[in-house]
């Protein structure tokens, strides 16, 4: 007997919810404000208090955080969240930049050595613990060749600004003890909030799928209820008439199949109970088909729907067959309303595979996106128009949220998504092209949403008691 399939509607609980947490541009505010500050001090104390500086290779170390920035900002979107290793890659230059503005100025023998604490601290709250461990242990490994190799801070005339060894030595293991004990806080606290927020989670989908299987029971029940006395006339008369055909065989075995099928109905519905079976076969399906079911709410509301899923070349021309994932059917719903709500008299959804990949795209005849929100767009509460202004819905002015929860939704399940513009927003209506409006790309590897092989080929088996 098949082994019932994992519900894929809790994958939402037991993923790890700290990939992808931190936003890019959080740690870019970050790193300008530190730009600021570090600006701010070099100058004070090299014009203002009269220590000798290394101007020139102080102000290196600042731009060089200011060109990160900027390129930064130039490459990636305004809502671009990075993965754990390029978060922990990011806070590791901020960590090496600092450092080597604290080895030109003094060492441990300025105060500012306290900021090696911050992009620790910012990992244990957001990152693994591998990442936070490995950034702990370069800052400790950076502080304690700080404390011995350092350009000594001078005044102007001469005099070294050395603190005495005693005193180094017990910044250090302050320092030490900062980086341990303010990780290990931070984490554990925002390890239960956490907890707690994927536990109220686990406990309204428990009960939203309790109150289901309550409402399914009653129907069950009813069902057995109501069939129960047909089922058992039908059972004592096949019995009467088995009893009197005893001089016909042939219709005498007639007579004993309808008493047997009788049995076989009422064992079927007590073998469903309380819980009903969980219908295997509902449980996946060709990728058009959750497409189609998707945008099926939408497809009577004046716009017309062309679809077109077309294998890439060298790959089986059979659609690949996906987990009917919930998060995926709702947040292609959304993105196909967006569509919908935009467009002038139709959109164009386009599925692919191959290579590995399952993709699929949304294009409308809409207006398109403003360029000026495109790197912003799959943020909730923007606080201007993601969508120029439509017929369909004048006066719309939305919050962005229809796109963060598609988005959230289906990054959940394992996608990449885009949006950009099928064409130059700037161009007359003659210039554009059919297909001139938003464009949203939804990538997915086979693994993340896609039947194994010998499940999606074979058969899946009986159907199986709904797990609780």
């Amino acid at each position: 007997m098949a082994q019932a399939a994992p519900d894929p509607a809790f994958d939402l609980v037991r993923q790890d919810a700290r990939s992808d947490w931190v936003r890019l541009r959080t740690l870019l505010v970050l790193r300008w404000l530190a730009i600021l500050g570090q600006t701010v001090t070099v100058v004070i104390a090299s014009f203002y208090l009269g220590l000798r500086v290394e101007l020139g290779l102080c102000f290196l170390a600042i731009g060089a955080s200011m060109v990160s920035n900027l390129i930064a900002m130039t490459i990636f979107p305004e809502n671009q969240r990075l993965s754990d290793r390029d978060a922990m890659l990011t806070l590791l230059f901020d960590l090496s930049q600092l450092g080597f503005l604290l080895f030109l100025t003094g060492g441990l023998n300025n105060p500012f050595a306290l900021l090696i604490l911050a992009p620790v601290t910012i990992s244990a709250t957001a990152l693994t613990v591998q990442s936070t461990t490995i950034l702990g242990g370069v800052a400790v490994a950076m502080i304690t060749l700080l404390a011995i190799f350092h350009v000594p801070l001078t005044t102007e005339m001469g005099e070294v600004l050395q603190l005495p060894d005693l005193f180094v030595a017990g910044f250090w293991l302050a320092i030490c003890i900062g980086i341990v004990f303010l990780s290990a806080y931070a984490r554990r606290i925002t390890q239960e909030t956490h907890s707690m927020s994927q536990a109220l989670l686990a406990t309204q989908m428990a009960l939203a799928r309790e109150q289901k299987l309550t409402d399914l029971g009653g129907v069950v029940a009813a069902a057995a209820h109501e069939l129960g006395t047909p089922l058992a006339t039908i059972k004592l008369v096949s019995t009467e008439l088995l009893d009197e055909l005893g001089d016909h065989p042939l219709l005498a075995e007639d007579a004993r199949l309808i008493r047997d099928q009788a049995d076989r109905c009422r064992d079927i519905l007590r073998s469903m109970g309380q819980a009903g079976k969980d219908d295997l076969h509902m449980r996946s399906a060709p990728f058009g088909a959750v497409v189609r079911e998707a945008a099926e709410p939408h497809a009577a509301r004046g716009v017309a729907i062309n679809y077109d899923f077309v294998a890439d070349p060298g790959a089986t021309p059979d659609q690949p067959v996906i987990w009917r994932k919930p998060e995926v059917i709702h947040g292609l719903r959304n993105l196909v309303q967006n569509a919908v709500d935009f467009a002038a008299t139709q959109i164009w959804i386009e599925g692919r595979w191959g290579d590995g990949q399952i993709r699929l795209r949304i294009t409308d005849d809409g207006p398109g996106y403003p360029q000026d929100m495109l790197g912003r767009l799959g943020d909730p509460f923007l606080s201007r128009r993601a969508r120029a202004q439509s017929p369909a819905r004048p006066g719309y002015d939305g919050m962005g949220l229809g796109l963060f929860i598609a988005k959230t939704l289906l990054e959940r399940s394992g996608a990449r998504v885009g949006f950009e513009n099928a064409t130059d927003p700037f161009l007359s209506a003659e210039d554009k092209t059919d297909k001139s409006g938003a464009v949203v790309k939804v990538i997915w590897s086979h693994g993340a949403i896609g039947l194994p092989t010998d499940m999606a080929t074979g058969p899946l088996g009986e159907n199986q008691p709904i797990a609780i």
